[in-house]
């Protein structure tokens, strides 16, 4: 063991939240101590949730409308998180707003390459009767990532 690397803080330069807006308790406790981590290293924090595919039923697929309805849903709560950040003393917030497939694959494949961050922070989703895995994709980032997760209870 390098003596001198031991001495050096392990400081994080870029923050990823993931937010979900189907559960505003994991959510708010992850950003909670992701905006902390931000403001108090000065770094820039990025805010993402996922449209999920598994919450567009077929109907609403056919139905350009409803499918923009969710999508601007999305983006809204992601707004609203931002500017909560931005009264918290975080100086760089950017929404993040995708859509597709598995929310973990999206956040690692698409998310991480272009925001770039040493740090996700994700919520240990709680469980609600309409999530089809609930509980399931804190876990599955921290396992997955190949940068520095923490899910935050």
């Amino acid at each position: 063991m390098e003596n001198q690397k031991m001495q050096e803080p392990l400081v994080y330069r870029r923050i990823l939240l993931t937010v979900d807006e189907d559960d505003n308790t994991s959510s708010e406790r992850a950003f909670r101590y992701a905006t902390t981590l931000a403001h108090d290293y000065d770094v820039p924090l990025g805010i993402c949730s996922v449209l999920e595919s598994e919450d567009i039923n077929i109907f609403d697929s056919l139905t350009p409308s409803k499918i923009q309805a969710k999508r601007k849903h999305v983006e809204d709560v992601v707004a609203e998180y931002v500017q909560l950040a931005e009264q918290r003393g975080v100086n760089q917030v950017e929404p993040l707003v995708y859509e597709g497939g598995d929310v973990d694959d999206v956040i690692l494949e698409q998310v991480t390459s272009e925001f770039k961050p040493d740090l996700l922070v994700t919520g240990a989703d709680t469980e609600f009767p309409h999530s089809k895995i609930a509980g399931a994709i804190g876990p599955r980032l921290a396992r997955k990532a190949p940068i520095s997760v923490i899910v935050v209870r």
